[in-house]
């Protein structure tokens, strides 16, 4: 029997499962990392396939520059992921500490923001106070809401070694895709190339539709939008190659 929509939510709105949903751990950038990950690396050796077919180089050349630039970019790319959430967590600490020490030196000053910041939001008379009182008595969560409300920012972030190794392996698995047609011996360039691009479009269609299914998206439409996105990047590239090639009359012999 079919559960009906309203009936759903009344059941997920229950004090049971608000109190088990709010206690929950905050969710981690794995989807987001991954997805990234996944979509830059085969945007990255899909285009170094494309531009080294579009400038009539080898297939080797093809081996080669993909495999270099996947370990370069990936690795990159890591290290991006590692600095940015690292230098987050930087600043969430500095400004954890700041609160902290301005709650120390000028406790009646920061009871007057909390005050203000929940006046703000309608609150008046003794529930206002009560209000005050609640917060400033938990450390914790006077540091806490004063981070949200002041300084609008989250208390916890990503674990950047996570993040990075997430990026790093996405890129790496997704990444080297379109370029296995290019390690079978049996095919000549031209029929790697179209197997290659199979592949690129299957990885790229793939990352978009599981991106869809868990932000709950119309999944043909995300797949379609990402393979789209990458076709165009790929399609540039061979542009460049063929472009250069009768530019520069490079023989790929």
């Amino acid at each position: 029997m079919k559960i009906d929509s309203n009936e759903q939510l009344r059941q997920e709105h229950s004090p049971d499962e608000i109190k088990k949903r709010l206690n929950q751990p905050l969710k981690s950038q794995v989807v987001s990392d991954a997805v990234l990950g996944g979509i830059d690396g085969c945007v990255t050796t899909f285009a170094v396939v494309s531009s080294t077919i579009g400038a009539g180089l080898p297939s080797y050349v093809a081996l080669i520059m993909g495999f270099a630039n996947l370990i370069s970019d990936g690795f990159s790319m890591a290290i991006s992921s590692f600095e940015s959430i690292k230098a987050e967590s930087e600043y969430v600490e500095k400004i954890r500490l700041s609160e902290e020490e301005h709650i120390d030196k000028v406790p009646d000053g920061e009871r007057e923001e909390i005050r203000q910041i929940f006046e703000n939001k309608g609150f008046r008379g003794e529930t206002l106070e009560k209000i005050v009182e609640t917060i400033s008595s938990d450390r914790k969560l006077w540091v806490d809401t004063m981070m949200k409300e002041e300084h609008g920012i989250q208390s916890t972030t990503s674990n950047p070694w996570h993040s990075a190794i997430i990026t790093f392996l996405a890129f790496i698995i997704v990444g080297s895709v379109p370029l296995i047609p290019f390690l079978i011996s049996s095919l000549d360039i031209h029929q790697a190339f179209l197997l290659s691009i199979a592949f690129a479009g299957v990885m790229f269609f793939s990352i978009g539709a599981i991106k869809g299914y868990i932000f709950s998206k119309w999944i043909i439409f995300s797949g379609l939008k990402t393979l789209v996105t990458g076709g165009g990047a790929a399609g540039l590239a061979y542009l460049a190659g063929y472009i250069l090639k009768h530019t520069f009359g490079i023989d790929g012999a």
